[in-house]
């Protein structure tokens, strides 16, 4: 059968609360082996793409493309279920909190044409602008390109070893930690910008660990996380369509919901027992997309294609065309069976 739309159309009719021609879906991975160059990241993006024609391609980047720039150091691993081992971390005491300034816009094609071409200041952050290049390049038009971009505090939580480090600081240095968070923001700000230019249709925003209530209180995310969160995804500009990813058990999504974050859809883990449910964020969310439903670590990994088809089945029996787009509540695990996802797609 024909579809009737295009994924683009698809999801913003969804976005809309309009029922589309069929349910909407979109997976993503890390391809570690591929990870290590622009090329190759666009490569496993794209190849993964055309396999399931996916309604929207959420790019996985290198985790911690946001900070090598910074200094931090990664041992490459060259197996595709593997991740990359850190080798330095460039924030260990509250005082290197003010070490991290913020970079220039990173040297690439677009903006390096003066007579004097600028130097390679952020390098990664460039590599990176050309993953979004490459691919959207080498994409049909009308499928919505996002790209991964996490909120400062997510970032600067990347730069030190320790997950709860962070919540460290923001207690014992709340001066520094603000401090830090200006220059990556700033930082963002202006990569938001150039990610619009380099060809994204919008971020997709995570908070990785910090949005929740097992890191840091509510009034502590609403003082260090949503100002600067709201900086940088508005730097998208308005007609960005993103996705506000957040991450981890025991999350903020119903305080969150409410603060206007200009996002088109949310994504968050509705399997987890400690967060809303997908049928329950209906009327708590009643004006966004909301994606969702597939218990990543759970069925989609362990079963059969045979039993992730029956899952499906009940998935789509449950929900509204009109209300979710099929996705995990978080990146996939790369040991995920190719069939299984095939499963899933060919019951859209």
């Amino acid at each position: 059968m024909t579809d009737k739309y295009s994924p683009r159309e698809r999801v913003q009719m969804i976005c809309a609360g309009e029922k589309p021609d069929r349910y909407a879906a979109s997976f993503w991975r890390h391809f570690y082996h591929m990870e290590h160059h622009a090329e190759g990241t666009a490569e496993a993006m794209l190849a993964f793409q055309k396999r399931f024609a996916w309604d929207f391609m959420k790019i996985n980047p290198r985790a911690e493309y946001h900070v090598e720039d910074w200094g931090l150091g990664l041992k490459w691993s060259h197996d595709e279920f593997t991740k990359h081992t850190k080798t330095n971390w460039p924030i260990r005491t509250a005082d290197d909190l003010l070490k991290i300034k913020p970079l220039p816009p990173p040297a690439t094609e677009a903006n390096s044409v003066a007579a004097k071409p600028l130097p390679p200041t952020a390098p990664t952050l460039a590599e990176h602008l050309k993953v979004v290049s490459m691919i959207r390049r080498q994409s049909d038009k009308e499928l919505p390109v996002l790209m991964t971009v996490f909120t400062p505090l997510a970032v600067i939580g990347r730069m030190i070893e320790d997950n709860k480090g962070l919540a460290g600081f923001i207690r014992e240095a709340p001066d520094k930690v603000h401090t830090c968070l200006r220059a990556v923001t700033d930082t963002f700000k202006t990569y938001a910008g150039e990610l619009r230019n380099a060809g994204a249709d919008g971020l997709f925003f995570a908070t990785t660990h910090y949005a929740t209530s097992d890191m840091l209180t509510w009034a502590e995310y609403q003082e260090f996380g949503v100002p600067y969160d709201l900086e940088v995804i508005r730097a998208a500009e308005d007609d960005a369509m993103n996705l506000f990813h957040i991450c981890g058990s025991n999350n903020y999504l119903k305080e969150l919901k409410d603060l206007n974050y200009p996002v088109m859809m949310y994504n968050w883990d509705d399997s987890d027992p400690t967060n809303v449910p997908l049928d329950k964020a209906y009327d708590l969310i009643p004006d966004k997309g909301l994606v969702g439903g597939v218990d990543r670590n759970g069925w989609l990994l362990k079963s059969t294609a045979e039993e992730v088809g029956y899952q499906i089945k009940r998935l789509l029996a449950k929900h509204d065309s009109s209300r979710i787009i099929v996705g995990p509540g978080c990146s996939i695990p790369p040991e995920v069976p190719m069939e299984n996802l095939h499963a899933i797609r060919e019951r859209l």
